[in-house]
């Protein structure tokens, strides 16, 4: 006979699970395993989405040490196809890139009409101007770091639209059916502050593999997938296929299979 799939609550009450926690957030684990089922709890389409996927993701903002409550806007666990996506807002970007101890400034706003007057396309250099009107015309993010490096990253609304169509199918579904059901539909002003810092800090930050540093990787790798036993996998991302992105022992959650043989071999013991 087919074993039932364990709750979510199933889960997190495991040794094994509650022991892992434990060990990525000390005293913190208990009061952060109660904002999971919470969260959970208060939105009917995570109720809908596998635990594990859920466990997962939770796992991903534990390992990085970032809250997972929605009203902070650091990391946020998002329901899409019965899986649960973790994803990264922009306060967790900056969040992480500070604690790696290598950046003096870091942001990205919204640019209106007339305050960008050129840009350097062999420096990338901004030329700042005076604002004409309110209008927004795009987005932009900017870091300088400890050495003196510094950057700057300008994508106009319609390079972000477009980015987001590509990479968003929910969006691209917002698009042809005249629906606002994305994120990106409903707070696009966030979406684009979020997207100018990750594609800055994909491109010109500090990644490297000491474990502040680290921690920023593997967020601009797990932002927006479902986590898998093979990697990261981007469900809403890439229209002709899913995408799956290997990745190194981040977190080691046990599944619900092994999360239920540990509790086993406790009680057996």
């Amino acid at each position: 006979m087919k074993q039932e799939t364990p709750t979510l609550q199933q889960l997190l009450n495991s040794a094994g699970i509650k022991r892992r926690f434990e060990e990525l957030l000390d005293n913190s684990a208990p009061s952060f395993v109660s904002s999971i089922l919470t969260i959970v709890r208060g939105n009917s389409k995570l109720q809908e989405c596998s635990p594990n996927s859920i466990l997962s993701a939770a796992g991903i903002a534990a390992a990085l040490k970032l809250p997972i409550n929605p009203s902070l806007g650091f990391a946020f666990i998002v329901p899409y196809k019965n899986q649960a996506q973790f994803q990264l807002g922009f306060k967790g970007f900056v969040q992480l890139a500070m604690r790696s101890g290598q950046y003096r400034t870091l942001n990205s706003g919204a640019v209106r009409e007339g305050q960008i007057k050129e840009i350097d396309f062999i420096t990338g250099e901004i030329i700042r101007g005076e604002k004409i009107s309110d209008e927004i015309v795009g987005y932009v993010a900017y870091m300088e770091l400890i050495n003196g490096f510094k950057k700057s990253l300008f994508m106009t609304v319609e390079e972000l639209q477009a980015h987001a169509e590509k990479y968003s199918q929910s969006y691209a579904y917002d698009l042809r059916s005249n629906r606002k059901t994305s994120v990106w539909s409903t707070n696009f002003d966030a979406m684009a502050k979020k997207t100018v810092l990750k594609k800055l800090l994909g491109n010109f930050g500090i990644i490297s593999i000491d474990q502040q540093s680290a921690a920023l990787a593997t967020a601009l790798q797990a932002d927006q997938a479902v986590i898998t036993e093979e990697g990261f996998r981007y469900i809403d991302n890439e229209r002709d296929e899913e995408k799956i992105v290997p990745f190194s022992d981040v977190i080691d959650l046990p599944d619900a299979d092994a999360a239920e043989e540990t509790d086993s071999e406790e009680k057996n013991d």
